[in-house]
């Protein structure tokens, strides 16, 4: 959504709220689609004494799976980003500056870019999951599983000395 800035560039203390919806059901993480549900954005630019400050949030509904048992879930997401808006640079490039392009900014582009950056690279299901045996493949969250435990080789001198009593 490319939003026109010019009413609000010169005019300190004016801002233009914006919402809209983003359909990222395209992205693929680890072979899958999370983002079946539109991304809500809304936020606001404001002129604080000549500078532009956009700030903005997204959200969703994940559909996530557990890194560790495999569990289906959902998972609410949100993504808080913030940026200065300017006409040029003044001095050397800054990932917090965004260039205006004829006193207009697309803020769908730095929505998206923002809620892909913010996805997390593992997914739990909960904080204390404890995931699948190794062996079995029993999800262990739902008790334990009934594979016989193998002694640690490093002590296994020890398990040795138990067993002769």
């Amino acid at each position: 959504m490319v939003i026109d800035v010019r009413p609000i560039l010169h005019t300190p203390g004016k801002r233009m709220d914006f919402r809209f919806e983003l359909d990222l059901s395209d992205l693929e993480f680890d072979g899958r689609n999370p983002v079946s549900r539109p991304v809500a954005v809304e936020g606001e630019i404001r002129n604080t004494a000549d500078l532009l400050e956009l700030a903005l949030t997204a959200e969703t509904t994940l559909d996530a799976v557990c890194d560790r048992c495999g569990k289906v879930f959902l998972l609410e997401k949100e993504t808080d980003y913030r940026c200065m808006l300017a006409e040029e640079l003044q001095n050397e490039e800054s990932d917090e500056i965004v260039l205006l392009e004829d006193g207009k900014v697309d803020a769908g582009e730095l929505a998206r870019t923002a809620f892909i950056l913010d996805m997390d690279s593992k997914t739990l299901c909960s904080e204390d999951c404890k995931g699948l045996c190794p062996r079995c493949g029993a999800d262990l969250n739902l008790g334990p599983c009934s594979c016989r435990k193998e002694p640690d080789p490093r002590l296994a001198a020890l398990a040795s000395l138990l067993e002769n009593k």
